[in-house]
């Protein structure tokens, strides 16, 4: 069993962020879905970016460091979607205790001085993807293996940015299933 976080992305916890906390639990991990919306959800990309921005980046991490805390004694595998992707990049590589990292559809940027121990980190994203350009993805897993993380990305083409979310126009049925059956085996490595 792994104890997982998975923040959402800035459409908050819509439909398919909590189905994809019960496929991870139907998988036999422990998975932690704060609420870093205050139960607001959105219904377009447009409307969560708007949201994100209304309660700001520093606030959200501010959030997800606060949501984490509590469990991360137990070397949380941290995961996220979009915006709770950077979350979860920028907690992890925070946390000296983090076993691994998942991240879907989103990055953040790292730190020069970012330094981890063999994470392991997977990354899921459409190809092409507007938020995670070639060029950006580049850099970002250059960055990433020179902190000290072992990275594999996964790129999903004519896929939309989130497309795991089947209640968005960017959903995609086989990308989607191609990511959750990655993730799956990635985490079972993990546990």
């Amino acid at each position: 069993m792994t104890e997982i976080i998975l923040f959402p992305s800035a459409c908050g916890l819509r439909p398919a962020v909590r189905e994809a906390a019960d496929r991870l639990r139907a998988a036999g991990h422990r998975v932690h879905l704060p609420d870093l919306y205050d139960g607001r959800t959105a219904d377009t990309l447009e409307d969560g970016l708007a949201l994100r921005d209304e309660i700001g980046r520093d606030e959200l991490l501010r959030r997800a460091i606060a949501a984490a805390a509590p469990h991360s004694d137990a070397g949380l595998v941290y995961a996220g979607l979009s915006t709770g992707g950077a979350l979860a990049q920028t907690v992890a590589l925070g946390d000296e205790r983090a076993r691994g990292l998942v991240l879907l559809h989103g990055t953040a940027d790292i730190a020069e001085d970012a330094s981890v121990d063999d994470l392991p980190v997977q990354l899921h994203v459409a190809d092409p993807d507007p938020f995670e350009t070639h060029d950006w993805l580049n850099a970002w897993y250059l960055r990433m293996r020179r902190a000290g993380a072992d990275v594999e990305v996964f790129r999903h083409p004519g896929a939309g940015h989130l497309y795991t979310d089947q209640g968005l126009p960017d959903w995609d049925a086989q990308a989607a299933e191609e990511t959750w059956r990655t993730v799956l085996a990635f985490l079972a490595q993990e546990g």
